[in-house]
């Protein structure tokens, strides 16, 4: 079966501010932190019981791996569900329904005392904590993050596995314009390296997660999500320093999403394909000029 490339991520454990800064942060280079939540009162005890005691009378709105159609908004959720059901599905049975950027802060505030903001060098955005669920066999698709905020992604209950790429991996994504994501066609637990030659050429850092786990990701990098099992994980962001990157951030947010939806809500489906039709000709016209460069 064919494999994108890729290569375990650093782990580490106990580590210093010091050490992040100079190891991780500076040269932007993800990592996997053991042990950074081991005295949380959310490492004893966060687990999908306990949100479905604090939260489960909560409608919530529900994604799946469906791509968009039409004048759909990019956002827009499948359905909804009361929380309770929501954790006894994916308790149950695989199931491709994920909960995406639950606002910890405005839905469960309570919680907010089980964890704290990890002194490792990063000046943390305290004002969104948000917390991600999925079920067995759910995948969030290939992106990066809009505001392109360095991440620290901790995962509570079961396994899940990441794979990462760079932002100079980019070239070889098939990224959409005017999107933070790739072609929503291309599978890449199995990739089709015929359909998407540039794919060959992509080289990933890939990690395991499991409960208490953090996951550094830089600004900008691309992730791949699945949940191997029913859990849920939380991001805590650090809004990028660099200024080239800070402005990028403005665009994303300010300009390019706003852009999108109406671009959707005017054009609909001649929208997407044009976009889809620009990304995939580019990227492999990208990769034959490299693999004549090659000859």
């Amino acid at each position: 079966m064919s494999q994108i490339k890729s290569k375990p991520i650093e782990r580490v454990r106990n580590i210093s501010k010091k050490e992040f800064i100079e190891k991780y942060y500076k040269p932007q280079k993800p990592v996997l932190i053991e042990g950074l939540t081991k005295d949380w009162k959310a490492f004893k005890m966060w687990n999908l019981d306990y949100i479905q005691k604090h939260a489960g009378d909560q409608v919530v709105p529900l994604y799946n791996n469906e791509p968009t159609k039409g004048k759909q908004n990019s956002a827009e959720p499948a359905t909804e569900m009361k929380m309770s059901d929501y954790i006894e599905l994916i308790k149950s049975k695989p199931t491709d329904l994920r909960i995406f950027f639950y606002d910890l802060k405005v839905k469960l505030p309570e919680l907010l005392k089980d964890f704290e903001y990890p002194n490792i060098g990063l000046k943390f955005f305290k004002r969104l904590p948000v917390l991600f669920f999925g079920g067995e066999g759910s995948k969030v698709l290939p992106h990066y993050d809009m505001d392109l905020a360095d991440l620290v992604h901790f995962h509570f209950q079961g396994t899940k596995r990441v794979l990462l790429f760079s932002p100079e991996q980019t070239k070889y994504l098939y990224k959409i314009p005017f999107a933070v994501h790739n072609l929503e066609t291309i599978d890449l637990d199995n990739p089709d390296f015929d359909e998407y030659p540039a794919l060959k050429y992509v080289e990933g850092i890939h990690a395991t997660m499991q409960h208490g786990d953090a996951l550094y990701m830089p600004s900008g990098y691309w992730h791949y999500i699945k949940y191997l099992n029913g859990g849920f994980s939380m991001t805590l962001r650090a809004f990028p320093r660099h200024l080239g990157r800070f402005g990028n951030m403005l665009y994303n947010v300010f300009f390019m999403r706003h852009f999108e939806n109406i671009m959707r809500k005017s054009f609909g489906q001649k929208w997407i394909d044009y976009k889809e039709n620009r990304a995939y000709k580019k990227t492999n016209n990208r990769v034959a000029k490299l693999n004549d460069q090659n000859l």
